[in-house]
């Protein structure tokens, strides 16, 4: 029985993966900061990156879910024995990498140390690493953008855009992701290699808003305010807490094209990830 260790598992993209795993077979050893339940074939560990519980000496493939610097940092020192790596980043090293905001270029370079890091780390121990770079993930309740604008939409009744707000987006379901890792790591032509693993459907900002928006029970209407009296709306909102996280430079991005090419995640390991067909589920908090 082949066996996976798996950072990140208890998250939202870890909890589809760890399925796909069990249901192929896999023994799995999952790590989570928060206590878990084991079930046959599946062990959690209590701990984190920074307070490493006692981990297998050899496993068939590690899984990174979660923060991948830190990760990487980890796994350069570790003596764990595994031939196959795969890790999740973020399209956020491309579309953060020149933002006027200075924390979201730290975030950017951040992404593309833990890259540079695990691969430096993989390629003297002959490990195959692969690296999957997803755009807007949704799905789970647990995103902080699609799931963000619901649950604030919900409680406005109504949400704000500012006009021109056409930028392309690609919005990825969670459990594509989980099926990309997965397929991924059985993929040869994948390792050594970075992967963009956009969704299904390239559509405006304004439209993925307003879908989202169409789906919710009952639906939120959409606002588009001229950009002076949108930036003064955005003002109010955050003096009260409610826009934290949204500055100049992330409503700037509304206007820009966020759009990934698909087709070497396609030629490599199949990836066909979903149109963008959100349901009210799908932004609701998970609970527990």
């Amino acid at each position: 029985m082949k066996h996976a260790l798996v950072f990140g598992g208890s998250g939202q993209i870890g909890l589809p993966l760890l399925q796909r795993l069990y249901h192929d077979g896999w023994r799995v050893t999952a790590i989570s900061r928060g206590e878990q339940t084991d079930r046959p074939g599946l062990h959690w560990l209590r701990g984190d990156l920074e307070r490493m519980p006692e981990l297998p000496k050899r496993v068939d493939a590690i899984f990174s879910c979660g923060p991948l610097l830190k990760f990487a940092k980890w796994y350069e020192t570790s003596g764990i024995e595994a031939s196959r790596v795969v890790g999740f980043g973020s399209t956020s090293a491309e579309t953060k990498r020149g933002s006027a905001d200075a924390e979201e270029r730290r975030v950017a370079a951040e992404l593309r140390e833990g890259e540079a890091t695990l691969f430096a780390a993989a390629q003297p121990r002959s490990d195959a690493a692969t690296v999957l770079r997803p755009t807007l993930i949704y799905g789970a309740g647990r995103d902080a953008t699609l799931t963000r604008i619901a649950q604030l939409a919900q409680r406005l009744r109504y949400f704000p855009l500012p006009r021109g707000a056409n930028g392309l987006r690609q919005p990825v379901h969670v459990d594509d992701l989980a099926d990309a890792a997965f397929a991924a790591l059985a993929a040869p032509a994948s390792f050594g290699n970075t992967y963009a693993v956009p969704g299904g459907e390239t559509l405006s900002y304004r439209d993925m808003v307003a879908r989202t928006l169409a789906c919710l029970r009952p639906p939120v209407k959409l606002i588009e305010l001229p950009s002076p009296l949108f930036n003064l709306a955005l003002l109010a909102a955050q003096a009260s807490g409610r826009a934290t996280g949204l500055g100049e430079a992330a409503v700037r991005r509304m206007r820009s094209d966020m759009a990934f090419d698909v087709g070497p995640a396609q030629r490599d390991f199949g990836y066909a990830p979903r149109p963008f067909r959100p349901s009210a589920q799908m932004f609701e908090s998970p609970r527990g």
